[in-house]
């Protein structure tokens, strides 16, 4: 499981024109699901997020998480997180994972996160065409992969 992470001062996702998603101050997620992940993928990426320490403090050091400065979490789940770009000009996404499992595994690290930061969390629409909005704060943006923790 492969998400970005970015720091956001508001974020939105919009499907057909309607918001079905947005925050303030906080993180958006992009969320890509591959073939062996499991439930055990998104907890431990669900809590390395709500613990990550990227909000400035009083000195301007990346030193506060999530829960800390009170911040809002959008996910929106992006099959092209695990495109190969190998071969060729067209991208390859058989690494995704099937829509059924991707989008179990999406609505279980929503309820994941609400349930560490004891909070509701925003979403896109799973497999829809979507539109989504950001001001990256800093920038800042952080790739995880569960297979890969370092």
């Amino acid at each position: 499981m492969r998400i970005v992470i970015q720091r956001v001062s508001r974020a939105k996702v919009t499907v057909n024109g309607q918001v079905t998603g947005q925050i303030d101050r906080g993180i958006l997620v992009l969320l890509g699901v591959t073939h062996d992940d499991d439930p055990a993928d998104a907890d431990w990426l669900a809590s390395k997020l709500i613990q990550l320490r990227i909000f400035n403090d009083s000195e301007g050091k990346m030193n506060l998480s999530l829960a800390d400065v009170g911040g809002d979490v959008l996910v929106v789940s992006q099959f092209t997180l695990h495109a190969s770009t190998k071969k060729g000009n067209r991208p390859s996404y058989t690494a995704a994972a099937p829509p059924t499992l991707a989008n179990e595994l999406y609505e279980y690290f929503v309820k994941k996160v609400e349930e560490l930061q004891g909070k509701k969390v925003e979403t896109g629409v799973f497999g829809a065409m979507m539109e989504v909005e950001l001001v990256n704060d800093g920038p800042v943006t952080i790739l995880m992969d569960s297979k890969n923790r370092e």
